[in-house]
């Protein structure tokens, strides 16, 4: 018997259930037809990075920055790449802590740019500073195991 996932749609927010193998044969959500995977990361408020914290099952890597930040905008690139590079195992997405301090607030982020990947809705590591594709990549696939 296959593995099912729960994968959050990064379109409309609908949760659906996927077989694991089919992860990579670009599924689509049962709601609103829109790609699960884009290669991309999403830029989520804290109502919606709850939702897929919560309720999917794909490990997410999470970039808290603000515009202001210069490391930030320049790891934004590298970050964008390694998206291409770990979905459909991880889900890449970027937090704004300006636009959401409560949630940076209570995260605990002290400094940006700042990485936090989580799997099975906990913090599994946490890495502060800027960091090029390759080492984001390497972190996230040591920080699970892969």
């Amino acid at each position: 018997m296959s593995q099912s996932l729960h994968v959050v749609c990064p379109q409309c927010d609908a949760v659906n259930r996927l077989p694991a193998e089919r992860l990579g044969s670009d599924p689509k959500c049962g709601k609103c037809r829109a790609p699960l995977f884009s290669g991309h990361p999403l830029a989520l408020d804290a109502a919606r990075f709850e939702r897929h914290l919560t309720r999917g099952d794909l490990p997410l890597l999470v970039d808290f920055w603000a515009p202001w930040c210069g490391p930030c905008r320049m790891m934004a690139p590298a970050f964008e790449s390694a998206a291409g590079r770990l979905e459909p195992a991880v889900r890449l997405i970027k937090v704004d802590t300006e636009q959401e301090q409560g949630l940076a607030g209570r995260l605990g982020i002290r400094s940006i740019p700042t990485l936090i990947l989580f799997h099975g809705g906990t913090e599994v590591a946490r890495q502060a500073g800027a960091m090029d594709a390759a080492n984001i990549e390497a972190w996230a696939r040591r920080s699970l195991g892969r």
